[in-house]
């Protein structure tokens, strides 16, 4: 029987991924953000600043939600920073849930940093063998990835709840104004090549251009976090959840050149990053918007370079074993190309892009 969600971080891809699949699956479902969507039906919108713990009890109170899915995070200058505030938050929300006692199970949303390490020292020193599996330990260094699951473990201590920590890899999914968007930013920087003749450039490393790597599609992201709050031999775990496949840059640049119409320009042996390549780009974008009356004229809004850049510039192969999912029931699979064409599909019914 489906139950009472409260989705923190509604706004976002996975939140807003995740609002629609349990409404569709017959949950009742807050949705929790500074700015959260009011129109998806079915989902009551609710305000909160989850640094501020007197706006997070007021905003709570009388909820009582038997599931809570907690997707959000706020970047910081440095990782220091990132602990200090990412923590709050995840403890904030959980002492403002406790008194209620109503909650049976809470998700963390983390991802790959978990193996790679943090932004400050991402993908660089002693770093896990590949594929990924969920039994590797942390590595020696901070990580607010680490500091959020710990606020989770101990008020699953206080308050007995099950929990569940899904670590997807890059998220494809749609969403405005994200900080960690590669299907958008991607959108976007094709419709910029196709519109001035700039060449289409794959921006990342020669290991991410030829080696594997593979992607998480936020539909089946969403699917994954009702499995495990629904499945008792899924209960204080933790999961890598995957697409499914596994590709090379090599061979999914052209599936997306494709989709625009776009002949992609020759590797040379090292990408130019993103950011370099739309330094210049929020005027251009601007008038593309105001040519085709699209709903956004600013790039910054639309694109995240840098997420887009760290990921795609990885001096290392990345792939993710998903059999600790599999042996437990979960048996979904997504193809990462058709992942991208329905996202690309999306923006432009909604006029983001031409």
């Amino acid at each position: 029987m489906a139950g009472s969600a409260l989705v923190v971080g509604a706004s976002g891809i996975v939140g807003n991924n995740l609002v629609r699949h349990l409404r569709r699956k017959g949950w009742q479902v807050y949705g929790v953000a500074r700015r959260p969507p009011a129109n998806i039906d079915g989902v009551q919108p609710v305000a909160a600043d989850l640094m501020d713990p007197a706006s997070v009890r007021k905003a709570l109170q009388g909820l009582r939600p038997t599931d809570v899915f907690i997707s959000t995070w706020l970047r910081q200058n440095t990782e220091a920073e990132n602990i200090r505030v990412n923590s709050a938050m995840v403890r904030n929300l959980l002492d403002a849930l406790s008194p209620a006692g109503s909650v049976g199970h809470v998700a963390l949303v983390t991802g790959l940093k978990h193996y790679l390490g943090p932004f400050e020292n991402y993908g660089k020193g002693s770093l896990p063998a590949t594929p990924f599996r969920e039994d590797q330990p942390r590595l020696n260094i901070e990580n607010f990835y680490y500091a959020q699951e710990d606020e989770v473990f101990a008020a699953a201590k206080r308050d007995g709840f099950g929990w569940s920590i899904h670590r997807p890899h890059t998220i494809i999914g749609y969403a405005v104004g994200n900080a960690m968007n590669m299907g958008v930013t991607l959108a976007v920087y094709a419709t910029v090549c196709r519109e001035t003749g700039r060449p289409f450039l794959f921006p990342g490393s020669a290991t991410q251009w030829n080696g594997l790597t593979d992607m998480t599609d936020a539909r089946l992201l969403a699917r994954h976090l009702e499995w495990a709050a629904t499945t008792p031999a899924a209960r204080n775990q933790a999961f890598n959840v995957v697409n499914g496949d596994v590709f090379r840059w090599s061979w999914m640049w052209q599936r997306l050149a494709d989709w625009f119409n776009l002949k992609p320009a020759p590797f040379p042996g090292e990408g130019i990053p993103l950011e370099r390549q739309l330094a210049d780009a929020g005027p251009i974008w601007s008038d593309i918007a105001q040519k085709y009356r699209l709903a956004e004229h600013d790039l910054g809004v639309l694109a995240s370079a840098w997420h887009t850049d760290a990921d795609l510039g990885r001096p290392i192969e990345v792939v993710t074993d998903m059999s600790k999912s599999r042996k437990l029931g979960f048996l979904e699979y997504q193809a990462t190309d058709d992942s991208f064409f329905d996202l690309f599909a999306r923006p432009r019914d909604e006029r983001i892009i031409p």
